[in-house]
């Protein structure tokens, strides 16, 4: 990940950090991670697993609905997601998600575009298109020890 540019929640997110996650912007409501498609990360067509474009989109989307200036009394979590898958990707290509809060509150909606692009291309292509809804609850105590 980017040491630069971070994000509280990426403390422990494990899958984030497996992922291979650069965070380019992480802004309230607007963010902006990136990743390079691994051999890993293929599925039996030698293309972007679903799972794992849904991924990088789902951490944009986490990272966009948690403020990083917040106080910890409360999370935003996941109450749904669609996702359309638009084209393959494939190894070696960068894919970028960039997140953006549509409406804030409560319940909240963020719309992510993940792009890819390979080395020799002009310019990225959309991949998928993720609509996340949020909801924001307290945060639990952490256990007694």
């Amino acid at each position: 990940m980017n040491p630069s540019v971070t994000h509280p929640l990426l403390r422990d997110d494990h899958t984030s950090a497996w992922l291979g996650l650069e965070v380019v912007r992480a802004d309230y409501g607007d963010v902006v991670v990136r990743a390079e498609l691994r051999e890993e990360m293929l599925n039996g067509h030698g293309i972007a697993h679903g799972g794992m474009l849904f991924a990088i989109a789902d951490s944009a989307f986490a990272l966009a609905c948690n403020d990083p200036a917040g106080d910890g009394s409360t999370l935003t979590v996941a109450s749904g997601v669609d996702v359309n898958f638009l084209r393959p990707a494939h190894r070696g290509e960068v894919i970028e998600a960039s997140a953006r809060a549509v409406s804030v509150g409560r319940s909240g909606v963020y719309d992510v575009t993940v792009t890819a692009q390979g080395a020799d291309d002009p310019e990225p292509v959309v991949v998928a298109l993720f609509r996340g809804r949020s909801r924001t609850i307290p945060a639990k105590a952490p256990a007694a020890s």
